[in-house]
């Protein structure tokens, strides 16, 4: 028996390998002089002292870890702080935390879903969602990227004999995008669905006080379940589900990610309190933010660079083929920057890409090494699909 695991690993391993999605970690340290245009920090606040402290804090008053579940011993008076702040600041009754956005999502669409419940997802929504109503045995139909006449399509088709439930990220985590929360919403409503945000990117980032592409602006009504994540802006760990009272009470009786798992350490719950209180008190953090959006878009499309169309701090540079990518991304680290290189099967076949993230705690000099460093990157590119021509005996066009 254990050799036919060893080969079933082994046939895997040669087969990811062969196709070019071999995937690798690497272990950097704090201060290494890498420029991080890679990661989801995008008000700054991972590295920020006072976070820090709020987590040294919180651990010397309530532990390092919580010692249970929610329902057991495990809800501490930090918890329901943050949960509190959390229902605030988008705008609903109630939120439940979770350990990870991947949990809250599994967590949510179990819950919610079963046999008899039809999902309506978009194309390129999170995995987590997609695996969320494949684990809860849920009906499902995708419809194509951001497009409601579709979803209109599938929506009138399906049989009207259970319950519903259209399921978007509110920005999508490869292409930067923003779903169109306005048309999801109504046509959900015309066809008696309930809609599901996970607003994992836009949570700090969009909206007047940092709410989101969700908040404030689209209330409960509109979007009754809402799904946000606390280790990307917020700088910590994490993530809640944020509803109706009646919808939070639901998952804490039927969430199995959520009933049968360890209450998150109460320092990060601290340290998430601080982001929070520096969300609003700091203004100037999304300012800076959207002000090299601006820059980096004008400049890159001044170089020709293959921009998606993203108005977030997710900024794809769509190139095409894995091997093209992952010889950009060697570039790039060569002069101390690190992207995310991002191949299939996390994005369609033909759509390889460098997934640059901006954070306001760039400075001018690094953004300015980013482009100058790209633009390195294209000539280099160019020079060597000139020199594959020539191998080939197929001389470039002039």
């Amino acid at each position: 028996m254990q050799d036919a695991w060893s080969t079933y690993l082994a046939e895997r391993a040669a087969m990811q390998r062969h196709s070019g999605r071999w995937r690798h970690r690497s272990a950097r340290r704090i201060g290494d002089g890498i420029r991080d245009f890679a990661g989801n920090d995008y008000l700054g606040l991972a590295r920020d002292p006072r976070l820090a402290e709020a987590q040294a804090e919180g651990a010397r008053r309530y532990g390092a870890g919580a010692r249970a579940s929610h329902l057991v011993s495990g809800h501490l008076e930090v918890h329901e702080a943050l949960e509190q702040s959390l229902a605030a600041l988008t705008g609903r009754p109630a939120s439940l935390l979770f350990s990870t956005g991947y949990m809250a999502n599994l967590g949510t669409l179990q819950a919610l879903c079963d046999a008899d419940t039809r999902v309506f997802q978009d194309r390129l929504n999170h995995a987590s969602l997609i695996d969320g109503a494949r684990l809860a045995g849920a009906r499902s139909r995708r419809f194509h990227h951001g497009d409601l006449r579709d979803l209109e399509r599938l929506l009138a088709r399906a049989p009207d004999d259970g319950r519903r439930l259209v399921v978007s990220d509110g920005v999508f985590s490869m292409d930067g995008d923003v779903a169109d929360i306005e048309g999801l919403a109504a046509t959900s409503a015309r066809h008696g669905a309930w809609l599901m945000v996970d607003d994992a990117h836009g949570l700090g980032v969009l909206g007047e006080q940092g709410d989101g592409r969700v908040g404030r602006a689209h209330g409960i009504e509109r979007v009754p379940v809402l799904v946000g994540t606390l280790g990307k802006a917020l700088g910590s760990a994490g993530a809640f589900v944020a509803g109706s009272e009646t919808l939070i009470e639901h998952l804490i009786q039927f969430a199995r990610p959520y009933v049968y798992t360890t209450a998150q350490p109460p320092g990060v719950a601290a340290a998430t309190l601080k982001a929070l209180e520096l969300l609003k008190a700091e203004p100037e953090r999304r300012d800076r933010l959207r002000a090299l959006i601006r820059c980096f878009r004008g400049e890159a499309t001044t170089l020709g660079l293959p921009l998606a169309a993203s108005s977030t701090p997710i900024q794809p540079l769509v190139l095409g083929n894995s091997p093209r990518v992952m010889a950009w991304a060697a570039w790039l680290a060569e002069r101390g920057l690190a992207v995310g290189a991002i191949r299939e099967p996390t994005v369609p076949p033909g759509q390889a890409r460098l997934r640059i993230t901006l954070s306001a705690a760039h400075t001018d000099a690094d953004l300015d090494a980013l482009l100058e460093a790209l633009a390195d990157c294209q000539a280099r590119d160019a020079l060597t699909v000139r020199e594959t021509d020539k191998e080939m005996g197929r001389e470039a066009s002039p």
